[in-house]
């Protein structure tokens, strides 16, 4: 056989080259496995299958060991390294400094010295180093590392901004509201890094085999020089059973699907969430904020008066919600793209609705109740026709000039476009999905009906869909929780899997969650149920190479047929196999 450590360059054997740079680092970290924890894994049975080709003076099989196990490492890291290129940027992201200004002065300050409350400049081209809120000037923030948003987003005075994201076109000052640990991109940081292959169940399993492989070589090797008194094929055996491609096996595995997830805009906290997502048969889902938008919009505008069509009722409601603080009536005011009238003597009514005047007429925009205390008159069949609306989960704002109603407005959620489809290619991974609302029941049906969903539970409290999901985890059902509130947070820790909407979701429901999906994309959702299948099957393939290939070459070793050197080619080109094939699951996509 050729190799460059038979070319003789060298006053000594050229394979000491490899033994000594490559070995003397696997036998010092089993020496320290051993002193330290007693911890017999793969680098043990490594050492002696070294020292015992040394002792034989099988220099050349010796370095090879040495160097494709180095190799294989280099392979793996390499494989990790690729893996989590998409997140690690998110580090890169982290300002280094901040220019606070202090009594008029701008001065430089460590990004992470930051307090709450502190004003900071920000010029264009810089990111953001702390979540805070804009109090002078206006620009373009790029926040697609955050939300996924491929245009920039135009922001002005009482706009929040967070870390992480790009200030494109104008100065701007900004007051911090969030820092340290809090902020957007230190917490989508720390899911990262808690992604820790190590943590899965079945790497610890791959652990524990290796210890025995580790027991059953020494032994194998021990009786096969008692029974044949032929040391060469002692330490074929050591070599040849080395337990790396079952070791490397797993984590190679997790990491490539973790890189793979992330790149469809999932940040994985822990690998065995994915392991134990392939397992799951039902996803109950959140609806508002999840299948929905989570954003009420103007779906209808009913006239009820000749004098005024649909776009002047539309105008009157913007101009008298302009200067709302209520969600519904930024909804209005969203909904509505034009301009507005001047409004005189604004008021806000807690729990009725708004007043003002507009060319000294009040203008009224609120509830029934709110008509009610001005004796302005709602005839049965209007309120009829308004209560269908109600049942469906929408909300009706009534809008009169004078005392006379002029119409009103339908505001409903919005279903993501995408929901429909996610729900189709779910069930095609044979998973059930489940609708968990606090809705009524008319609405949550309706809602379930649009997207195909038959499993629904209606007028859900956190408690019922906490109760729900732990009746199914009672009967052996794995269950994955995808919800965005704070209301979902107990639903998501007590799920076999919970996934948060990181993009809109609160702080503590993506605390309890086991997976973000960063920019609430939730059509990739199948996506990731089947590369954790796939994850899973490929775990098992490597497993069952690797165990078939040792115990193979343990036999033929046993009956001489293999030789050190031949042997650890053998071993060394299964563990980079098993590499190969991980590294498979990075570009991994089911096919349409």
């Amino acid at each position: 056989m050729l190799s460059i450590f038979n070319v003789k360059i060298l006053p000594f054997d050229n394979a000491w080259v490899a033994i000594l740079l490559c070995g003397i680092p696997i036998i010092l970290e089993a020496i320290i496995g051993l002193i330290t924890a007693f911890d017999i894994k793969a680098d043990v049975l490594v050492s002696l299958a070294l020292l015992a080709s040394i002792y034989i003076g099988e220099y050349f099989a010796a370095g090879e060991v040495a160097f494709i196990m180095q190799l294989g490492g280099l392979l793996e890291e390499l494989t990790v390294s690729k893996a989590r290129e998409g997140i690690e940027k998110l580090v890169q992201l982290t300002p280094k400094e901040a220019r606070i200004i202090d009594n008029d002065k701008e001065i430089f300050i460590p990004a992470k010295d930051v307090q709450v409350g502190q004003c900071i400049r920000v010029l264009p081209g810089q990111i953001i180093s702390v979540d805070g809120r804009i109090i002078e000037g206006e620009t373009s923030i790029n926040q697609a590392v955050m939300t996924g948003e491929s245009l920039p987003v135009d922001k002005k005075s009482g706009d929040e901004v967070t870390s992480g994201t790009v200030n494109l076109y104008g100065a701007f000052i900004m007051e911090a509201t969030k820092i340290g640990e809090d902020s957007s991109i230190q917490r989508m940081i720390q899911l990262v890094q808690d992604a820790d292959a190590s943590k899965a169940k079945i790497v610890n399993l791959a652990d524990r085999w290796a210890t025995w492989i580790v027991v059953i070589a020494l032994t194998a090797s021990v009786l096969t020089y008692l029974v044949t008194h032929e040391i060469l094929r002692s330490v074929t055996i050591l070599v040849v059973f080395c337990p790396c491609a079952l070791v490397l096996a797993t984590p190679t595995a997790i990491m490539a699907a973790i890189g793979n997830a992330t790149k469809h805009g999932f940040l994985v906290r822990e690998g065995d969430a994915l392991e134990r997502l392939a397992k799951v048969s039902k996803v109950t889902f959140d609806k508002t904020g999840t299948l929905t938008y989570g954003q009420p919009q103007v779906i209808d505008v009913i006239s009820l008066n000749s004098h005024y069509d649909n776009k002047k009722i539309m105008k009157y409601a913007a101009s008298i919600e302009y200067n709302s603080e209520h969600p519904l009536g930024k909804a209005i005011v969203d909904s509505y793209d034009g301009d507005v009238f001047d409004v005189s003597d604004f008021k806000m009514l807690i729990a009725l609705g708004v007043s003002g005047y507009i060319d000294n007429q009040l203008i009224l925009a609120g509830n029934q109740q709110i008509m009610k205390q001005h004796d302005i008159n709602i005839p049965i069949d209007i309120l009829n026709q308004a209560e269908t609306y109600l049942q469906k989960g929408c909300n009706v704002t009534y809008i009169s000039i004078k005392d006379q109603l002029i119409g009103y407005l339908v505001l409903s959620d919005i279903i993501r476009q995408e929901s429909s489809l996610m729900i189709k290619r779910l069930k095609k991974y044979k998973v059930e999905p489940v609708l968990l609302t606090g809705d009524n029941t008319y609405s949550a049906n309706t809602i379930g009906k649009q997207l195909g969903i038959d499993t629904i539970y209606a007028n859900c409290f956190p408690e019922d869909k906490l109760h729900c999901i732990d009746n199914y985890q009672k009967n052996d059902e794995y269950v994955c929780m995808i919800g965005d509130g704070i209301n979902d947070a107990p639903a998501l820790k007590k799920a076999y899997v919970g996934i948060a909407m990181g993009g809109i979701g609160s702080d503590i429901a993506i605390d309890a969650a086991d997976i973000a999906l960063i920019n609430d994309d939730i059509k990739e959702l199948p996506h990731l149920i089947g590369l954790s299948q796939k994850m899973m099957f490929t775990i098992k393939c490597n497993l069952t190479f690797s165990m078939t290939l040792n115990f193979i070459a343990l036999f033929l070793a046993m009956t001489g047929i293999l030789n050190p050197v031949v042997g650890a080619l053998v071993h060394n080109c299964g563990s980079v196999f098993v590499i190969i094939n991980s590294a498979l699951l990075l570009r991994w996509r089911k096919k349409k």
